[in-house]
């Protein structure tokens, strides 16, 4: 009787430890990854991923759009850039106090992340002082937080940092060969320079990119290869399929195939075993199976809630009922409330120590006198 299991005649690419952390993989052995067999390659994304997290645990994040359009640069899949005539309403820097409602709405929903985005090539001195208060006033909900602010210098990061913010998104998007094609108002060398930045600062790094810009499999690939050459590699890995704005250039760009993008969230899952993949922008038209496909791929981390800066996403409601249909939940995570703890401690301490210091010193004028 013959075997119910036959061993693929072209051996897979060895991997060095299926949970082994390394920065060095070329591009002939990331495209061997996403050669093989469909089955295969899973069966290795989840025996990584299960190494390293909860396998039913989803970090979930609400990104909200703090400044949209009038963007300066040319990102060709953007409707918030100023050079393509879409119907997005431009909408000035929003208010703190709107800022904090929507974040405590994202917490009462579930969420641990709040990710707040801006549509600037790189954010002036005066919004900068602005939206440091919105990272004070959020993370003191207990959130984790994030934003995107487009280009940062070092000073700038550092100044975030200090403010409290955790985590700094900067997509690479797409391959460097590539990436000239979609964006010609900033250069991958910006985009890394940015990403040093940040990392320089002390913050985490959330960095991926965007799928189906027509861009050939070995773009895909070099995507990857950027990302894993970060050291250490990004905590946050926003793994995006195009959502297609009319008025963008890329409109009428062929879709993707799903498989293809699943191939890719696998293949991220591997090369980044620590990492939280991200099933990021493009959910909106997915169906529930290619979700799941994306979960058991390795995707631990999903945006909730209904928009996407400027594009549609999920309800709320309908990715409850996906968790419940899964057996998925929300990973839960203390070290935002830890942190605060901490800090009112040693603020506490500090006052304490600058109270008995102001006593002893009365107390030694008082004899001095």
């Amino acid at each position: 009787m013959p075997s119910a299991y036959q061993a693929p005649s072209t051996p897979a690419p060895a991997l060095a430890g299926d949970a082994e952390v390394r920065h060095d993989w070329s591009l002939v052995e990331i495209e061997a990854l996403f050669d093989l067999p469909f089955n295969d390659l899973l069966f290795r994304a989840q025996q990584v991923h299960r190494a390293n997290f909860d396998a039913n645990a989803v970090q979930v994040s609400t990104l909200l759009s703090i400044k949209t359009g009038a963007c300066p640069e040319d990102c060709k899949y953007c409707p918030q850039s100023g050079h393509y005539a879409t119907d997005l309403d431009k909408e000035k820097l929003l208010e703190i106090e709107k800022v904090v409602e929507q974040a405590k709405a994202a917490q009462d929903a579930g969420a641990s992340r709040f990710c707040m985005g801006a549509a600037w090539r790189s954010p002036r001195a005066k919004d900068l002082e602005v939206v440091m208060e919105m990272v004070r006033r959020v993370k003191a909900l207990g959130l984790e937080t994030c934003m995107t602010l487009g280009m940062v210098d070092t000073d700038q990061a550092r100044q975030l940092a200090a403010a409290g913010l955790d985590y700094y998104n900067h997509n690479l998007d797409t391959s460097p060969e590539f990436y000239g094609e979609i964006i010609t108002t900033r250069t991958y060398g910006d985009r890394l320079e940015t990403l040093a930045s940040v990392r320089e600062a002390g913050m985490k790094v959330c960095s991926g990119g965007i799928l189906g810009m027509g861009e050939a499999p070995r773009d895909r690939a070099a995507l990857l290869q950027q990302l894993v050459r970060l050291e250490p590699h990004p905590e946050s890995v926003p793994i995006n399929m195009l959502v297609k704005v009319p008025g963008t250039p890329l409109e009428d760009v062929e879709d993707l195939d799903p498989i293809t993008f699943i191939r890719a969230i696998a293949v991220a899952r591997i090369l980044m075993p620590g990492s939280h993949v991200r099933l990021s922008a493009g959910r909106e038209q997915m169906s529930e199976s290619t979700q799941a496909l994306a979960f058991l791929a390795g995707a631990n981390s999903i945006f909730y809630g209904e928009r996407l800066l400027t594009t549609a996403n999920p309800q709320a409601d309908l990715d409850r009922a996906l968790f419940a249909k899964l057996g998925l939940h929300p990973e839960r995570r203390e070290t935002c409330t830890d942190e605060i703890r901490q800090q009112e401690s040693l603020e506490t301490a500090m006052a304490f120590q600058t109270a008995q210091t102001h006593a002893a010193s009365l107390a030694h004028d008082a004899t001095e006198a």
